[in-house]
């Protein structure tokens, strides 16, 4: 019996689930009936420890407002048994599905999706509308998983900006644009910085399909950008982030405050690295309000959006020295010891890990370290690699202790 659901707790044990009370109807019901295609097709499910199988995962998405639905299986290998077979199922049942795609990710790691990907059916994308605009949206787009209720979470952050016709925004951390093309109509320009290509690729489409022109999308590091946007003289009146659960980069929090605007609206997904960041942000910046928004009903995540405004002491401040060793200890850091974590393997995996291990996987996920921290006595030093089991039950370790998703 095929079976998907939610990890036990310490373990690479699935605990069999056709129905999550946080997921929306269409996710559970496609979710279930592709389980009882595997069955009938004979499509295996992928071995982590035997390296062999077919299906990795199951992701939805769905347009709340649309009602279009896309299916996505993430396969360990390129060539699935009754593939098709299965696609011309799905489509039968469940005509709101305009779009199913195949990504191929070979990896023996937590990724979840790979590089290569596959169209089966329909146009690669689904849309959704969000306060009166339209968007595309691809697998790899990011796009708020509670689209109602983040409407109340960009309205908010829009009446804390205080925008005006003259002003220019900032949007960094962007995605495919639905912040900065929702306050488009109310400023002179907006620019959005986004790292993931095709999310800057569909905020570009979304800017088109929606008529706005005053709108610039850019991919790229966010500090880098910002850097070059400094360079050029550009002066931002508001900027707007968003960024992902580890928060802002060092750069981009150096550049931000040599861009110096007026004011800025900082949302977040994790309090604890928005109050890490707000260690640095309130020394130039005063927080006027805090407003949470409850994005993920019945778990203990919320979504804050913060309104900071400049301090009137350093108006003209130019240069910054920063010392991130003051503010580097990031809220994943704070969770777990090295010591804790390697008790936690030993119990778990029955082998032991060394704290070179433990950083070198924490660097890989963006967790900061601090200065000379396990670095080599010698710049020619060489440090071995971790081994992929060790890294691997590190990354559970990880998962565990809420350090990474």
């Amino acid at each position: 019996m095929k079976k998907s659901g939610f990890y036990k707790p310490h373990t690479n044990d699935i605990i069999d689930n056709d129905f999550c009370f946080i997921q929306n109807e269409f996710s559970n019901e496609v979710t279930k009936y592709v389980k009882t295609l595997l069955e009938k097709y004979h499509i295996k499910p992928y071995d982590k420890v035997l390296k062999q199988g077919h299906i990795k995962h199951i992701l939805t998405r769905y347009g709340v407002h649309t009602n279009e639905g896309m299916l996505a299986l993430i396969t360990y290998t390129k060539k699935v048994p009754h593939l098709h077979d299965l696609v011309n199922d799905v489509h039968n049942k469940f005509p709101s599905i305009t779009t199913i795609i195949q990504n191929i990710n070979p990896r023996h790691d937590n990724v979840i999706l790979g590089d290569e990907v596959n169209v089966l059916y329909g146009p690669g994308y689904i849309h959704d509308t969000l306060l009166g605009n339209d968007y595309t949206i691809s697998l790899k787009s990011f796009y708020q998983i509670n689209p109602r209720q983040v409407e109340v979470l960009y309205t908010k952050a829009i009446e804390l900006a205080n925008l005006n016709k003259d002003d220019i925004v900032l949007d960094a951390y962007c995605g495919i644009g639905t912040i900065g093309l929702t306050l488009a109509k109310d400023v002179k320009k907006v620019y959005g910085i986004e790292v993931v290509e095709q999310a800057i690729e569909d905020a570009k489409e979304n800017a088109k399909r929606n008529n706005i022109k005053n709108a610039e999308f850019i991919c790229g590091d966010a500090g880098e950008v910002a850097l070059e946007y400094k360079k050029q003289g550009i002066h931002f009146d508001v900027v707007i982030v968003d960024p992902p659960r580890k928060g802002c980069s060092e750069l981009f929090l150096k550049q931000l405050i040599e861009l110096s605007p007026e004011r800025l609206v900082y949302i977040s997904c994790n309090v604890a690295t928005q109050a890490r960041d707000m260690q640095l942000l309130t020394q130039y910046y005063e927080v006027k309000e805090i407003q949470p928004v409850d994005m993920f009903p019945q778990t203990t995540h919320v979504e804050t959006v913060c309104l900071l405004s400049k301090l009137s002491e350093v108006k003209n401040h130019i240069s910054v020295e920063v010392d991130m060793d003051e503010m580097d200890l990031t809220a994943a850091e704070s969770k777990a010891t090295y010591q804790e974590i390697q008790e936690w393997v030993q119990e778990k995996y029955r082998f032991h890990v060394t704290h070179l291990n433990i950083a070198q996987v924490k660097r890989k996920h963006g967790i900061i370290e601090r200065e000379n921290y396990n670095k080599p006595k010698s710049e020619d030093s060489r440090q071995p690699g971790c081994p992929e089991e060790k890294e691997q039950a590190i990354e559970e370790a990880l998962k565990h202790f809420q350090m990474i998703i």
